[in-house]
């Protein structure tokens, strides 16, 4: 299968409007509509447990399943804070996800501490990868994508996103911590930026210089390599190899 592919998605929200919320949205963030199902919860409310998941999933095809908040979606007489009930409806999403290949995605609203606000901690247990979301204090539009759990690989770097006018924008890689996010604390001066201003200082007096000793600058001021690479493709300068030793050229360094 082309992973690039457009799958079908099942979206559940049970806080914001179908019509006057999500549609817009998503329809302005270019999302194909017709690959987005909803299951009809007019007569009855829907549940974790609820048999219409699995006919939903085998129906539509869907690799993609959302159900946002949980608190929404624990049914009638569910304790989310008794682990034995949470543990049974956590072990029917796992075999439903792996029986059909489909990746579950459960939204739940949390406090400072990890766990707090989702309830039973089987929860966030039987989750493979748990990403938390939040605002940047004194950034009214930006918000960070933290990974606090990731069973499967390595931790992937925070990210920040965007909301305005214009709908929804990636921001890259962003250097901010989960402690961070939770605690309404402004985040260090952002990386990123603090890379791309290493690079036009550097520009200023060097046409070019050896890579390795820009990412010992770099180095010594707490930039990752990882972040200073990003922003040498944001600015466009190009690595040169003369002889064994390469060069970043930085006399077209875009300002």
């Amino acid at each position: 299968m082309n992973l690039t592919e457009p799958l079908n998605v099942i979206y559940q929200s049970a806080e914001d409007g179908l019509a006057d919320t999500v549609k817009p949205r998503l329809e302005q963030a270019g999302a194909d509509c017709e690959k987005i199902s909803v299951i009809d919860e007019k007569i009855k409310s829907l549940s974790m447990i609820d048999e219409r998941l699995e006919e939903a999933v085998i129906k539509t095809g869907a690799k993609l399943l959302i159900l946002d908040p949980i608190q929404a979606y624990l049914g009638g007489g569910m304790d989310m804070n008794r682990a034995n009930e949470a543990r049974d409806m956590t072990k029917k999403l796992a075999a439903l996800a792996e029986k059909y290949q489909c990746a579950i995605v459960l939204v739940g609203h949390m406090n400072k501490a990890a766990y707090r606000g989702m309830g039973s901690i089987d929860f966030f247990a039987v989750a493979r990868s748990v990403l938390l979301v939040g605002r940047v204090e004194g950034e009214e539009n930006i918000r960070a994508v933290v990974q606090i759990k990731n069973n499967l690989a390595a931790f992937g770097h925070p990210k920040a996103f965007e909301l305005s006018e214009n709908g929804f924008e990636w921001l890259g890689d962003y250097e901010i911590t989960a402690d961070e996010v939770l605690g309404g604390i402004a985040p260090k001066a952002n990386k990123m930026e603090q890379a791309k201003r290493l690079l036009r200082e550097l520009a200023e007096t060097n046409n070019a210089m050896q890579s390795n000793e820009i990412f010992s600058l770099a180095d010594e001021q707490g930039i990752s390599k990882r972040t200073l690479e990003n922003a040498k493709k944001e600015l466009g300068v190009r690595a040169k190899r003369i002889n064994n030793t390469w060069y970043w050229e930085l006399d077209k360094i875009r300002q």
